[in-house]
């Protein structure tokens, strides 16, 4: 079996393969929104990971998660892993701020959209796919 991306996925913006996750960035310019998807076929949940392959999420996240901190400065990093309406395995990291139209709520189906200009959404994957790489 091959890794493809479940079709919700395949909406999100690539900006990087990592050793296990590809990285995705969702169109949402209120908040710098990644996702982690590791490269397995037929994984839901974490614990259908292999133990390795759990660890190399964590490293993954953690660098995901300093790479936003550092690059925005928000007030908080979510990071979830839901898979109710996309089964999946994928982790959302999200960098929140005080002044976000959802604060302090959940960020999930929230009505004020705001994709990101082209060019805006084109420089941001390039800085980000930059800093994963230095990383």
């Amino acid at each position: 079996m091959t890794f493809t991306l479940h079709p919700n996925l395949l909406r999100k913006t690539f900006v990087c393969d990592l050793p296990l996750c590809q990285v995705l960035l969702e169109d949402e310019s209120h908040y710098p929104w990644l996702f982690l998807v590791p490269r397995r076929p037929n994984i839901a949940r974490m614990m259908d990971l292999s133990p390795l392959d759990q660890r190399q999420l964590m490293e993954e996240l953690d660098l995901a998660q300093k790479i936003l901190w550092e690059e925005f400065h928000p007030t908080q990093i979510n990071v979830a892993a839901l898979g109710n309406k996309t089964p999946q395995l994928h982790v959302h990291v999200i960098a929140r701020f005080l002044d976000d139209p959802a604060w302090p709520g959940a960020v999930w189906d929230h009505p004020v959209k705001k994709p990101y200009e082209v060019l805006e959404k084109e420089k941001l994957v390039l800085t980000l796919r930059g800093l994963f790489e230095r990383k």
